[in-house]
């Protein structure tokens, strides 16, 4: 037993993964694909991907929301967790990444159930706020520029239903976050939206240390 949450070494890793990971063949491809590319760093781990899909299960959730797409591994997985009427709002401003999402929702089958913004996420936010449709989704993801995560925050909290959750991505920022030594702009703000969030009454709060660090949010 321990008090703490455990490191996870590599061996332990690779053991995890071995006895949890129920990954389509679909996304590992994808997943792979990724990988090569000069910024693969970015995609999210498959483990955080799953347990995002559980997340979307549980809620029973319909209606779904996603700022930064990259591409496509966590819009693609939701997708697919949703059901056959499900919906995703995905918005981003690659057309290079997310052309390499595009081919792979195709091939998923999964298109329908993705309406893709190719512009600024706050904009395409903004535009959604104004249609009306505050309060009408049921899971949010937030994994796109840090320095307007508070921006997203905001709008993605209006646009949750109460109950919904919204999903933060690399709030641990790869350990800066717990170095004061390290004060370049992007920490600093990711270090300011963590401390509002621990502040923020309007929510139900975890942060759980998978992959970058994924804090869930849930509307109250």
């Amino acid at each position: 037993m321990t008090t703490r949450t455990l490191g996870i070494t590599q061996n332990l890793y690779d053991y995890l993964l071995s006895i949890s990971l129920r990954e389509p063949e679909i996304l590992t491809k994808l997943r792979q694909e990724t990988a090569l590319q000069p910024m693969g760093r970015m995609q999210i781990a498959p483990e955080q991907g799953q347990f995002m899909a559980l997340l979307v299960q549980l809620l029973g959730a319909k209606k779904t929301l996603e700022v930064g797409v990259f591409t496509g591994y966590s819009s693609l997985i939701v997708a697919l967790a949703l059901p056959p009427d499900g919906k995703l709002v995905a918005c981003d401003v690659s057309e290079e990444f997310t052309a390499i999402a595009q081919r792979y929702w195709q091939q998923a089958g999964v298109t329908h159930k993705i309406d893709f913004h190719l512009a600024p996420a706050l904009e395409t936010l903004d535009k959604l706020l104004v249609a009306g449709e505050a309060e009408t989704f049921d899971f949010a993801f937030i994994d796109a520029d840090k320095s307007n995560y508070d921006n997203y925050y905001e709008r993605s909290l209006q646009l949750i239903r109460s109950g919904g959750v919204i999903a933060i991505d690399n709030v641990l920022w790869s350990g800066k976050v717990a170095d004061p030594a390290i004060q370049d702009n992007r920490t600093k703000k990711i270090r300011a939206f963590n401390h509002k969030l621990l502040q923020d009454q309007r929510i139900t709060l975890s942060l759980i240390p998978i992959g970058d660090g994924l804090t869930l949010v849930r509307k109250n």
